[in-house]
Formats: structure tokens, sequence, C-alpha cells
């Protein structure tokens, strides 16, 4: 039986009418909630830095037009312009979209790198997920609490030169897929993001220090293979929390549970990684 068509795939108005009822069905379900977002910014730092990171922008990925990284700049650009110094008091939710808006070419987007569907394309904004991958990554090493996050459920592309255990990124689209988490401590912390020609830098930021530690670790990665000789990738990320007083281990929480399935080149996996079938490992 032909598989039906979604209206969002009628052409380009029909997806764009899609977009916009998804964004009024968000906005409505925040409205019930009774979320409160933060919108206020302060470009003063406020004193200790809970977290801080820089991320390499120009990345050579198999068979991807550099021409695409060098717009991701520009985009990134633009969004961090919407999100530095952004302060979030106790009670409120950090939403990427709520902030950054859709990324359209009128705003000065370019087309970037996309993934949809676990295929990768070309798109207005393409790139942006790497400024939601920074956040992420700074908040999971902070008490903050994420309340919303969308794992790219494929391995799309092997590692090269990877600091990050896989699978700690997050996939956004506007505004369906957001990223999202919540002031839950009991004062208000500040997010700095900025790029030069070369990095992205992005710090968490509080009038009070961190009194813990955090730690994201990855075990047992390794590919395996199927019946139908399609390999996965797999592995498990814990964070683990630590008193910097005692430096005492309080806490390893598992964050992740990776089986992605391979979508490059096999013989880019590394052959020591490999390691029987899904089944046995299962």
């Amino acid at each position: 039986m032909k598989k039906r068509k979604l209206f969002c795939e009628y052409g380009p108005i029909a997806y764009k009418i899609s977009l916009k009822k998804e964004a009024i069905k968000k906005d409505l379900k925040d409205l019930k909630a009774g979320k409160k977002f933060a919108k206020k910014k302060n470009k003063e730092n406020l004193q200790y830095i809970w977290k801080g990171d820089t991320k390499v922008l120009l990345r050579k990925l198999e068979g991807v037009d550099m021409q695409l990284q060098i717009n991701k700049v520009t985009n990134l650009k633009i969004a961090s312009k919407k999100i530095d110094g952004l302060i979030v008091k106790p009670g409120e939710e950090f939403s990427f979209w709520n902030l950054v808006g859709n990324a359209t070419k009128s705003k000065g987007y370019k087309e970037g790198l996309v993934i949809s569907n676990s295929k990768m394309k070309t798109g207005v904004g393409g790139g942006l997920c790497q400024m939601a991958n920074m956040i992420h990554w700074l908040v999971l090493h902070t008490p903050l609490t994420v309340t919303e996050l969308h794992h790219h459920s494929d391995a799309l592309f092997p590692d090269v030169k990877r600091r990050v255990p896989f699978g700690t990124g997050t996939s956004i689209s506007y505004k369906a897929l957001d990223y999202r988490f919540k002031n839950t401590t009991k004062y208000p912390i500040q997010i700095r993001v900025w790029l030069d020609e070369t990095f992205l830098y992005g710090e968490i930021r509080c009038d009070v220090p961190l009194n813990k530690k955090y730690k994201i670790i990855e075990e047992d990665n390794h590919y395996a293979k199927d019946e139908e000789g399609i390999f996965y990738r797999n592995s498990k990320v814990y964070r683990i929390i630590i008193d910097k007083e005692t430096n005492k281990e309080e806490k390893k929480e598992l964050i992740l549970n990776n089986h992605s399935k391979v979508m490059y080149d096999y013989s880019l996996i590394p052959e020591n990684e490999i390691r029987g079938n899904v089944n046995d490992i299962r």
C-alpha cells in the first residue's frame, strides 16, 4: 500500500503552514501549563563560573560541503545575540526557540546543515544545534534541570577529535523540538555565549559558588551488528556528582543509554571497537 503523504510534504507553503500550526500548539500548551520563560538579560558577568567550555566551529565532516560549516558560523553569531547575558531566575525556564525565534532568511540566516528524519540536507538556519549542544553540555555540569531534550537517534558521522561522550547533543527543530531547562536552584543564573573566528564559547555563571563538581563519562563504548548486517553504536553515559569539599563521589546516574544506527560508511568504524552482534550484547 502506498504511504499517504503528510500535509507538510505537499510543498514549501504547506510545510510553512505546518510549522506555524505546531508553533501555535506548543505556545498554547505552555500557556495552559503556566510556564515562566526567562527573558531579561544582563551583560555584566555574575561573579562565579559554574561551568565554561569551548567548541570548535569548523569541523571537517565526511561528505559535507565546508561552505555549510562557514554559513553555520553566521547563524550562530545571530542566535548568540538573542541568548548572551540571559538571566534565568529561580523557577524560570530557558527555551531555545522562545529566545531565538524562527531562523529565517529575512533575519540574516544562511543555508546550513540540518538533520531531518536521520538524513542530512540543507536548510536556512542550519547548524544552530551546536548552540543548543553547548548549552546542554554546560547544564549537565550544574544542578539545573533539563525539561525538554531530543536526542539524535542515529550515529550520523564518525568521530573527528570528539571531546565529549557520544550522544550528549540535542536535536532542535522550530518549534516542535525545543531545548529547555529550568532553574530549580535558589539563585539566579546567567548564560554567556559568544564566538570568535575559531571557537564557540559558553559559560553558566552565578553570584554564588557551586559546591559540587560534575563529571560526564562514557562507558562500554562499542559497535555491534544485527542479523541484517546493520551496525549500531552502543554506550552508556553517566553523570557523576562530587562534593567539592570532601572530593567524595555522591552520586552516579545513568543519563543516556545509546543504541544508535550507524549512518556512515562502515569502513570508518574502528575495528577494535566492534563487538559481536546486537543480540549478543542486549
